[in-house]
């Protein structure tokens, strides 16, 4: 293998290679961004639901109790978001896998934004809860692909950085989300509701995707595995000119050494064998449990506290004051992916959510629970920051959206599980049951990844995974 940085070769190993010894660069900040910004709306959407509630129960959802399949409850508009995303990453994720990053990377985005338009537009409950399923089972095979992408086109030295740094970014649309409904669920504008414009806004993602489709190359690793080869070398020897161009000096020497990838047909049932069993079975376990922090305290919080006696109005205060505390997980995300192995800063975000929670349950005063609450949202944005390169540097590029889509649709499992946990819990044992059962999904957490989870910073993906 040449070491000449600007030669590129034909030998399979030297795609890779010549991407790993890449620098840093505004050009990858750039295709991240880009990416980012496409998962960017996913997020929005999860923020979404409880932001335009009142003006959903409102005018076409009942908020009462009623049955798993009444359609008309806001339950089963939350429900058949989920369901879609369990669908769509559970079976459908080898779609990105078999037709590529760049492809899915759109028409995911395309199906989510059509569907989430109609819904904005839409009259009945049976028609808008269809519409979620759909738009859930569009999100779900982005986020998944989205991982990937930035995964793989990225160099080894810094991809924990670069995908810290596309959660940060995307993490920011919480925020936005909860300002937006704030803003114009109480008011028509144009004839419209002003939750339909929420979804609007979000529907918009299709929009831009559409639109920055162009600059987006495909995943080199990709088109090597399947074969593709020259492609691939045009988009290195395309990636290689941009950061030369930028820094304007010679690009680092080809480590000899690097690790080639195996070129073989991929197969689901690798995921069940001995090399990467483990892996599943440690991934499976941390998504299911880390929805339950997520979800059972983050779109809890405002109904345990008024549980706890707080006025709605507080309760909403001191949530949006914990919600603007999600950006900033992000960035020690961003901060720290790259300086401590990033397995053991998933070990300690879950110890810091379990022993927070626990001490939230346990405060009485507005600044212990602002204090507690703000860390709590730290530890568990700072957590999702890490776990998305660290999933997806697991599997090999051949089954990688595969596995991640496995893995992934256990956190829908929990999603769809855990609102009726936390009710249960909240009015058997109050908020104490609630945190306590956040706190021992945080140990099954801490001793699947402490005993099962491999090291990775650093680490090329094909050496991580042959």
């Amino acid at each position: 293998m040449s070491g000449d940085a600007a030669a590129p070769s034909s030998t399979t190993g030297s795609i890779v290679a010549r991407l790993d010894r890449l620098p840093p660069s505004r050009y990858f900040l750039q295709l991240v961004a880009l990416i980012a910004i496409g998962g960017w709306f996913e997020f929005y959407e999860f923020a979404m639901p409880g932001g335009i509630s009142a003006g959903l129960t409102r005018d076409i959802f009942t908020a009462g109790r009623a049955g798993l399949l009444a359609w008309s409850s806001f339950a089963s508009f939350l429900a058949s978001f989920f369901f879609g995303m369990f669908v769509g990453a559970f079976i459908f994720s080898w779609v990105s896998d078999r037709f590529g990053r760049r492809a899915t990377f759109t028409y995911s985005m395309l199906l989510y934004s059509v569907a989430i338009m109609l819904v904005a537009f839409s009259q009945s409950a049976v028609v808008i809860d269809i519409l979620r399923f759909i738009a859930g089972f569009g999100i779900s095979v982005q986020l998944i692909n989205n991982d990937s992408f930035i995964s793989e086109i990225t160099p080894r030295h810094l991809r924990g950085r670069y995908m810290a740094f596309a959660m940060t970014i995307v993490l920011t649309s919480e925020p936005v989300a909860v300002f937006l409904s704030t803003l114009l669920v109480p008011h028509t504008v144009l004839g419209l509701a002003g939750w339909r414009w929420v979804v609007i806004f979000g529907a918009l993602g299709g929009v831009f995707v559409w639109y920055v489709r162009r600059n987006l190359p495909e995943s080199p690793r990709w088109l090597q595995a399947h074969g593709r080869v020259e492609e691939a070398e045009r988009t290195i020897a395309m990636f290689e000119d941009r950061v030369r161009t930028e820094l304007g000096r010679e690009l680092p020497p080809v480590d000899p050494n690097h690790v080639e990838p195996a070129r073989q047909r991929g197969r689901w049932s690798e995921m069940f064998g001995r090399e990467y069993l483990s892996r599943t079975v440690m991934l499976s376990v941390f998504q299911f449990c880390q929805t339950i922090a997520v979800f059972g305290f983050l779109n809890w919080v405002p109904i345990i506290l008024v549980k706890e006696g707080f006025t709605i109005v507080h309760s909403l205060f001191f949530t949006t004051v914990m919600l603007l505390c999600t950006p900033i997980g992000g960035l020690l995300g961003l901060f720290f992916a790259e300086k401590f192995e990033r397995k053991w800063q998933l070990v300690g975000t879950a110890v810091g959510i379990g022993v927070f929670g626990l001490l939230f349950s346990q405060s009485r005063s507005v600044p212990m629970i602002l204090l507690t609450g703000a860390a709590l949202t730290l530890c568990a944005n700072w957590l999702v920051a890490i776990f998305h390169p660290y999933a997806a540097e697991l599997f090999p590029t051949r089954i990688r959206a595969q596995a991640v889509g496995f893995t992934f649709s256990w956190s829908r499992v929990s999603s769809m599980l855990v609102g009726y946990a936390v009710t249960l819990l909240l009015s058997w044992y109050g908020a104490d049951g609630v945190f306590t059962m956040i706190a021992l999904a945080m140990v099954a957490i801490v001793l699947s990844i402490s005993v099962l989870g491999p090291r990775t910073n650093s680490l090329s993906l094909e050496a991580l995974s042959r």
